[in-house]
């Protein structure tokens, strides 16, 4: 993770692009956001199949840029439980827009008409309801 003063720019695209930028973050997020996934065992089997060393990385580097947050899962004392923080739920709609973008430039990609379409009526509340499935923060 590179510090505030060593940002190539201040430019906001590259600041996100500086902690979001590499190819499994986004994945990892979306992972959290719409398969519900909270233990490190559930992002390893994502379809993208994700090196462990690299699953690894990327977590410890989300939980230090406060993306996520983890703590001891008090069923099973040596598994931790990963959780989006207030930040990381802000994240919600950019990956709602890459699904809108990529869905407009690619047929045959994984979403529905019927989510496509709630979106094009209700952005918004689309958000809403995903954020309160996700946020365990409350």
């Amino acid at each position: 993770m590179k510090e505030k003063d060593t940002l190539r720019s201040d430019c906001p695209i590259n600041y996100a692009l500086e902690f979001l930028g590499d190819k499994w973050t986004l994945l990892i997020i979306r992972d959290f956001i719409f398969d519900g996934k909270r233990f490190y065992k559930e992002f390893s089997k994502s379809k993208e199949k994700i090196a462990t060393n690299i699953l690894s990385d990327r977590l410890k580097r989300l939980e230090k840029l406060e993306i996520i947050k983890s703590e001891v899962y008090e069923k099973q004392k040596t598994q931790k439980i990963y959780t989006l923080t207030e930040k990381g739920l802000d994240l919600i709609p950019l990956l709602i827009e890459i699904i809108v973008w990529s869905s407009k430039y690619k047929e045959g990609l994984n979403v529905s008409e019927d989510f496509l379409e709630k979106l094009k009526v209700d952005k918004e509340g689309v958000i809403e309801v995903i954020r309160s499935k996700v946020d365990f923060t409350k």
